[in-house]
């Protein structure tokens, strides 16, 4: 492979790796509640079953999946990016086709864990994990061509799910993504992706240097990758390893209860379920420009800053949720969320590597997805039961600020970590 270093000098095979990379997480898009939530009245009304069962079964397999995401990050490390994009991207599609033939509630159950596990965790995962492999330097900008996948994936699922059931039905619509992973993501992934820059003669971010040059201070850093690699069990002796994973969890937790219960939450503001749709768009829309100058932004500043930065803006959004009851307020409300929301997906994505080294990000970023996919499960459940007890938000709504607050402390104290100060104590 190292004869084909000479043309990669002139074309960074990295962002190709990149591209696959978002490629991976919009085909996420099958296991992401913005995707399931179409699908949600079709199976109360062909089935007869209530939103509570359907809701506390997508609850149930989505703790159950993240409980089992820790076993996914050590198979990465195991086994490769490439073997696991090809073997789980080959496992979502039939769990698509599987839950197209839903009739039961404990298919629907099964079927709601195998999306949750494979595609809103594991395909999320890896992508993360492969990436952080072939840049250092230019980490926080790779983050954010990549993260592009997710946000446009979040804007194109919804509509093309609801025309596919609308022509159709819920079933085609779920073949039909059960097809696309095979056809399109699969051979991608199986023909185009390579674990490591050094697989191909490589470096990470394409820099070449001889065997007898000394340290390169050509690149212009301030912030260099961690300076050795870190197992998950000496990451777990530090606070930096704790404090980021309260850190991811927040925000998941957060955002699944708003995004969850939007459409109710307008409605006690005298909002239709129009407006409601709408902010999830532009959220979405106002993230993608945002999450593409955090990238940038990462790679100047130390990163739990950005991670504290996202716990502000966090107060604020669910300060204007409380008082919006207007269209503009809706407008200004979804496009601080997506600020959020995009300075959030890279932080939380580079942080990682940046702290703990390039060799075990599998086993560690799969904790810190544990955490993000149990934060999702726990989201729903308390804005649910504080309208049923209060029959408004505003309750839960204020006890929710005391999350935001936590992780701004933790995001603060959550320092890069040195192996010397660890082997000291």
């Amino acid at each position: 492979m190292r004869g084909k270093s000479g043309f990669f000098q002139k074309f960074y095979y990295g962002w190709f790796i990149v591209f696959i990379g978002g490629l991976g997480i919009f085909f996420s898009g099958p296991g992401q509640t913005y995707s399931n939530s179409a699908f949600i009245d079709q199976y109360i009304n062909d089935f007869g079953w209530s939103r509570t069962e359907v809701s506390s079964l997508y609850s149930i397999a989505t703790l159950i999946a993240g409980l089992t995401m820790t076993f996914v990050g050590r198979f990465i490390d195991k086994y490769g990016q490439r073997f696991m994009m090809v073997t789980v991207g080959t496992l979502f599609a039939f769990a698509c086709f599987f839950n197209s033939m839903v009739t039961n509630m404990l298919m629907l159950g099964i079927g709601f864990f195998l999306v949750r596990l494979l595609g809103q965790g594991t395909m999320s995962l890896i992508p993360n994990t492969l990436v952080a492999q072939w840049f250092v330097e230019k980490r926080g900008r790779a983050f954010s061509f990549m993260t592009m996948g997710s946000f446009i994936s979040a804007m194109l699922f919804p509509i093309i799910n609801t025309w596919l059931i609308q022509t159709w039905d819920w079933q085609v619509a779920w073949r039909f993504w059960g097809i696309m992973l095979l056809v399109v993501f699969v051979p991608f992934a199986l023909f185009g992706v390579r674990n490591r820059p050094e697989q191909m003669g490589l470096e990470p971010d394409g820099f070449k240097k001889s065997k007898d040059d000394g340290p390169d201070t050509t690149k212009g850093t301030a912030l260099p990758e961690a300076d050795e690699d870190w197992t998950l069990k000496e990451a777990m002796r530090t606070w930096a390893f704790w404090g980021i994973l309260i850190s991811v969890g927040i925000p998941a937790m957060i955002n699944t209860g708003i995004t969850f219960h939007i459409i109710s939450i307008f409605d006690t503001n005298n909002l239709s379920p129009g407006v409601a749709a709408m902010v999830l768009s532009l959220m979405a829309f106002a993230g993608m420009p945002m999450s593409l100058i955090s990238g940038f932004i990462t790679e100047k500043i130390q990163t739990n800053y950005l991670l504290a930065s996202v716990f502000v803006i966090e107060i604020i959004f669910l300060l204007m949720l409380l008082v919006t009851n207007s269209f503009l307020m809706a407008v200004l409300f979804g496009i601080v969320w997506g600020i959020a929301n995009g300075l959030e997906r890279i932080g939380m994505n580079v942080i990682w590597p940046d702290y703990f080294g390039r060799k075990y990000v599998g086993s560690i970023n799969g904790v810190g997805m544990t955490m993000v996919v149990l934060g999702s499960s726990f989201g729903p459940l308390p804005f649910g039961a504080g309208f049923d007890i209060f029959h408004n938000y505003t309750p839960v709504l204020l006890v929710s600020l005391v999350f935001p607050a936590a992780g701004l402390i933790c995001a603060i104290t959550a320092r890069r970590p040195q192996k010397a100060k660890l082997k000291a104590k």
